[in-house]
């Protein structure tokens, strides 16, 4: 069995059209294994986040190549595309994306439902039970904190049992000790169901939570550490 999670190999990808067409990933080849867990850390505008939508197959590269899991993205239209993601990667933003006129339980249980899955509620539940919101299961996301709006993210993107989750910036509409809370939760749910995570941030007691940093500048990885390595 392939040990590999994510496989970059000379990935372009430019953003844009005409003349306002920006080349953001330059030649990026990076391998992540399975279960890993890897930071990306940068300058704003070094690609962080666009490497990570690349990653999720939400920007399709100029030219290279991405496979998760040896499933190449190139290789798959729009619909068998989204149905990968659905399945095997977990996405968790900085600003939630929750529906507002949906309840905690619903945010979670809909995207399940339109994947087909039969028990999308039952599992919607056991789900947000599993990140502490048990007792929050119909309130809207207006009636929730910011920290329990992302519990409902992390949630949703754990629902499908992805194999890969990738998270921008998870803390970065959260006060440090709730940001330290749902991080510490993050890691948790990871190692429980031994997910391969990658995620981008600029906080660097978060990057070294990780196996490893990779670091960007202008489009480029610049260098890789072993951050535990380093402390050990």
């Amino acid at each position: 069995m392939d040990e590999t999670a994510v496989l970059f190999e000379n990935v372009d990808l430019s953003l844009g059209r005409g003349a306002a067409r920006i080349h953001i990933l330059k030649q990026i080849s990076l391998q992540i294994a399975r279960g890993e867990t890897v930071a990306l850390l940068g300058p704003s505008g070094s690609g962080k986040s666009t490497l990570l939508m690349a990653m999720a197959g939400l920007e399709r590269p100029d030219s290279g190549s991405i496979k998760i899991e040896s499933v190449a993205l190139e290789s798959l239209n729009e619909d068998r595309l989204a149905r990968f993601r659905g399945q095997r990667i977990g996405i968790v933003f900085q600003s939630f994306h929750l529906i507002p006129t949906m309840t905690a339980l619903e945010n979670v249980a809909v995207p399940l439902e339109l994947s087909g899955i039969a028990d999308a509620f039952d599992r919607a539940a056991a789900e947000l039970a599993a990140v502490g919101l048990k007792e929050r299961l119909k309130h809207y996301p207006a009636e929730l904190s910011g920290g329990e709006q992302q519990r409902v993210a992390l949630a949703r993107a754990l629902a499908p049992h992805p194999s890969l989750l990738i998270a921008d910036e998870p803390t970065g509409n959260l006060d440090a000790e709730t940001g330290r809370s749902v991080v510490d939760l993050m890691f948790a749910l990871r190692r429980e169901r031994n997910m391969t995570l990658v995620l981008v941030t600029h906080d660097i007691a978060l990057a070294e939570k990780c196996d490893r940093t990779i670091r960007l500048r202008s489009g480029r990885i610049e260098g890789s550490l072993l951050p535990r390595a380093e402390h050990q």
